[in-house]
């Protein structure tokens, strides 16, 4: 069996990984050439870290890989610290990485296992048969500048895995669109040099106190890099009745201009320009599985509405995909042929669907009340003087939880996720759509 992934970001590299050691002949066609930036927070929670654990992916601190302890939470005046909690099926530590790095030793991991990564090659559309069946993709050739060179060339695969990310050339080819009644949220981000380049938590900012000290829209963010450098940035979800209307580089300027000049986070201390990027959530592109297609990662909307985590979600669905097709070749080759891998490939979709569909439900439910100011404002100022509620909260939004445990927190947990249905894949109702206004960032 052949296979092609459209991307090598965390998802696409991922399943190159597992499908390379397990003897698949992958292809991972990347659009840009290594080493290239993208616009994300470069946080990566435990659940993020057990990808890489799962992927023996060295991850050494003396390597850019800085370890935190948990999330330090600002609100309302107030500052707690949370350690990650002991679960376990789960380490118990973060990772700050920027994925200037992050994605590179990701592909390269890919490459050793025997995977082979074609940089500079811009997927257009999916290729299908008479059948309808995606039996390939076509890209255009870009050069050393990222321009097109006039080449173009087809690649014929038995499965395509398109991990290309919220814009998803290849899903869009095939008609499939994002869904309107699901959260999309904004980030924008940018690196300033920092004495705070050090710290050891993870610290959001659930409040943005502007320099008047009037509340903006939006949440925020500041994670230490430890290469002299801090990510500073906020994102929006269009539960806000701003989203949409607001220059957000500007909200970022604003908010940092408010806050202690001893931390640097000014105009002469940044790190390049202010980049956004959208988050698509909550399974905001159905479906994941058309004949000879899966959608990994963003390009399926697999973004938690709770925290705007994508990278742990995009590696995860990467391995399941992967286990899919593996199982997939192996029956069909004891087959001789005669086996439906179609049939098999098509559970993908409700798997994934089992795996985070109620999660992300309720993380919907949480996204449309974070977006009313006087509903955060009562939850903040009553959740943050609680430590025990706090932690609790932290392991819901960041999703970890341990299926098998007995625990209070545990069961709260599959209780809450027990009584809404997994997202549902039927079109929605005009009443149940988002507003979604046209967002522009800077890529």
């Amino acid at each position: 069996m052949k296979v092609l992934i459209v991307g090598a970001g965390p998802a696409g590299s991922t399943a190159a990984y597992y499908l390379a050691k397990a003897g698949i002949d992958v292809t991972v066609l990347e659009k840009t050439s290594f080493p290239r930036e993208k616009v994300c927070g470069d946080g990566l929670t435990p659940r993020a870290v057990r990808e890489i654990q799962k992927l023996g992916l060295p991850h050494p601190e003396n390597d850019g890989w800085r370890r935190n302890k948990g999330l330090r939470l600002i609100a309302g005046g107030r500052t707690i610290e949370l350690p990650w909690p002991e679960v376990s099926d789960f380490p118990q530590y973060g990772l700050i990485r920027t994925r200037l790095g992050f994605d590179e030793e990701l592909a390269r991991h890919a490459e050793a296992a025997g995977a082979t990564i074609l940089e500079r090659h811009s997927v257009t559309d999916a290729l299908r048969n008479d059948a309808g069946r995606v039996t390939g993709v076509r890209a255009a050739l870009l050069d050393g500048s990222g321009r097109k060179t006039g080449e173009t060339r087809e690649f014929p695969a038995d499965v395509v895995l398109a991990a290309d990310g919220n814009s998803t050339r290849t899903a869009v080819s095939l008609g499939i669109q994002k869904r309107d009644d699901r959260p999309l949220g904004v980030a924008v981000r940018t690196y300033f040099t920092s004495p705070r380049t050090d710290d050891d938590w993870m610290e959001g900012w659930l409040e943005l106190p502007g320099r008047d000290g009037k509340l903006l829209p939006g949440y925020g963010w500041v994670f230490g890099v430890g290469d002299g450098t801090s990510n500073v940035g906020l994102g929006i979800l269009n539960s806000s009745k701003e989203f949409g209307k607001l220059d957000y580089k500007q909200v970022l300027r604003e908010w940092t201009a408010g806050m202690p000049a001893e931390w640097g986070f000014t105009p002469e201390n940044q790190v390049g320009e202010i980049r956004g990027a959208a988050l698509p959530m909550g399974f905001n592109r159905t479906p994941h599985y058309s004949p000879g297609l899966l959608l990994l990662g963003d390009a399926g909307g697999m973004v938690s509405p709770f925290n705007g985590e994508g990278i742990s979600y995009a590696m995860e669905s990467a391995r399941f995909a992967a286990e899919f097709i593996i199982d997939a070749s192996s029956r069909l080759a004891a087959s001789g042929g005669a086996y439906d891998a179609d049939a098999h490939l098509s559970r993908y979709a409700d798997y994934v669907r089992g795996q985070w569909g109620s999660h992300f439900t309720l993380g919907r439910a949480f996204a449309a009340l974070i977006g009313k100011p006087a509903v955060m404002k009562l939850a903040l100022r009553t959740g943050m003087p609680i430590p025990v509620l706090m932690r609790f909260v932290v392991r819901l939004l960041a999703n970890l939880t341990d299926p098998a445990a007995k625990g209070f927190e545990d069961r709260v947990i599959r209780v809450l996720e027990a009584l809404v249905p997994a997202t549902s894949n039927t079109p929605p109702a005009p009443n149940q759509r988002y507003p979604q206004q046209k967002v522009r960032v800077n890529p």
